[in-house]
């Protein structure tokens, strides 16, 4: 079982959930190494408003490979569960289907996230403006209005400046998506917080992340994690995963 095929850390992972991780932190190695380019790669790579200037349409998938320079604790949460969780699904279902499910959850996380800010990016501008300039929001929204009837320049650009600011980055939302993978093939696995000291079967802690993170998202957190990407993750691979048990493929034994 421990042939020398199979010796390394690298070696013991599946072939997509290794490239993924390798992937993934090359990225973010020139991230940091290169100076100036980490903030070229944002610009062009992590996801923005779809009506934003610096938005492309290749964005949806590769914000999935861009993590925060700041910190490695964003990278390295992500990376530990793509590893903690990929490598069991990916061996279940085969590297094919594992790759398609994994981008599915991607790029529907980044949907979702493109329709909160389609919600609510004007009434946040609105809200920008009237704090500004200590008026209430209906004041502001008047004078926002006028402005758009008059196609004032000085608004649209800042506007479209405002637009530009939105952008999202990371694979927590594949991320998300393998979670509730493996909570549907594996839903008895039992798993540990760092602060619970008892075992939680995975069904449990996947359905309490959902809702702490629905929360998180209504709640307008002062956080920049971008909670309902993470549950579009979810959302979108719900559907999959129950097109697969309903044909008996989720525990592998074909593709569909």
């Amino acid at each position: 079982m421990f042939g020398r095929q199979d010796s390394g850390f690298l070696a013991g992972i599946p072939p997509v959930t290794r490239n993924l991780l390798i992937i993934n932190v090359l990225i973010w190695l020139v991230e940091v190494l290169v100076p100036g380019f980490g903030g070229t790669l944002l610009r062009l790579g992590g996801l923005h408003y779809f009506t934003a200037d610096s938005f492309n349409p290749l964005q949806p998938v590769t914000y999935m490979f861009l993590h925060s320079q700041g910190s490695p604790l964003h990278l390295l949460f992500n990376m530990f569960s793509l590893w903690m969780f990929g490598r069991f699904l990916e061996r279940v279902w085969g590297s094919g289907r594992f790759l398609i499910f994994y981008f599915v959850c991607g790029i529907g996380a980044a949907i979702v996230q493109e329709a909160v800010w389609a919600l609510s990016w004007e009434r946040s501008y609105i809200s920008a403006i009237a704090s500004q300039n200590l008026i209430t929001y209906d004041h502001a929204r008047e004078m926002v209005q006028a402005a758009l009837r008059a196609s004032d320049p000085q608004l649209l650009s800042a506007m479209e400046m405002f637009k530009n600011h939105y952008i999202t980055i990371g694979a927590s939302g594949a991320i998300f998506g393998l979670l509730l993978g493996f909570a549907f093939v594996f839903p008895d696995m039992p798993m540990y917080l760092f602060f619970i000291p008892v075992p939680i079967k995975a069904k449990y802690m996947v359905a309490g992340y959902a809702v702490i993170e629905f929360f998180l998202g209504v709640s307008h957190s002062a956080d920049t994690v971008a909670h309902f990407a993470h549950l579009g993750g979810l959302l979108f691979a719900l559907p999959i995963l129950l097109y697969w048990k309903k044909k008996g493929t989720l525990h592998g034994n074909g593709f569909y």
